[in-house]
């Protein structure tokens, strides 16, 4: 049995009401399901892609340096569900094709380093690597969002070598400090509570904090600076 016909009839099994003369819907269907599992396992092996070099330029660091750079590393892929709904919220064909051309951030992966100076390192060594092509870069640090947000944001396309052939997904990758990433959760999780009534006085108490929080992170890096000019 081939991957189409097992789709075909898992869906025949779940829609059993389905009547025999919509048949050519049930292969639709079942063509549309098929491509998008097929286009998540592409975007989830491009993040393995890009979350292996960050783990040997980590490892790398700490056989040189004695340091690690990385302090934790997470990825996120969008369902198949979320992919549809950003799609026909947009107004898009729901096709893969359409999914591929149009959204750059179905595959997700936040780097959180220890100090700033390790998220320019980080991003410099992917950016420099001749495979990775980079699509859109913000940086969010010299360059904050009104909101007090800081991070560095960078989409890059990587290759992905299939069994039959070589293809290229885009990957967004946020590369933050650990204060950064406290703050930008909490932001995140208080912004985004159900009963949550921001008003424009908590909004200015957010980005005071962000700045607190950004200055500890610069002092934090002095002092990294004067510890390691002292070796």
């Amino acid at each position: 049995m081939s991957e189409k016909d097992f789709y075909r009839e898992t869906f025949e099994s779940l829609v059993p009401s389905v009547p025999a003369q919509n048949e050519s819907f049930k292969e639709q269907i079942a063509e549309v399901l098929y491509d998008f599992l097929q286009l998540q396992h592409l975007y989830d092996s491009a993040i393995e892609v890009v979350k292996t070099y960050l783990t040997i330029i980590d490892n790398e660091f700490s056989v040189k340096f004695q340091r690690n750079p990385i302090h934790n590393i997470e990825s996120r892929l969008k369902s198949p569900q979320s992919i549809i709904g950003k799609l026909q919220k947009k107004g898009l064909p729901i096709t893969t094709e359409s999914a591929r051309m149009n959204l750059l951030d179905m595959a997700g992966i936040r780097v959180t380093c220890y100090y700033i100076s390790d998220i320019y390192r980080i991003v410099d060594m992917l950016t420099s690597r001749d495979d990775f092509t980079i699509i859109k870069q913000k940086d969010y640090i010299k360059n904050p969002k009104p909101s007090g947000y800081r991070s560095y944001h960078i989409i890059v396309s990587v290759p992905v070598y299939l069994s039959t052939h070589k293809t290229y997904a885009p990957v967004e990758i946020q590369v933050r400090t650990i204060a950064m990433d406290f703050w930008a959760s909490l932001e995140h999780q208080l912004k985004y509570k159900p009963s949550a009534a921001i008003t424009a006085e908590i909004s200015e108490e957010l980005r005071q904090c962000a700045e607190r929080i950004a200055e500890t992170d610069i002092q934090m890096q002095n002092i990294f600076n004067k510890i390691s000019d002292l070796d």
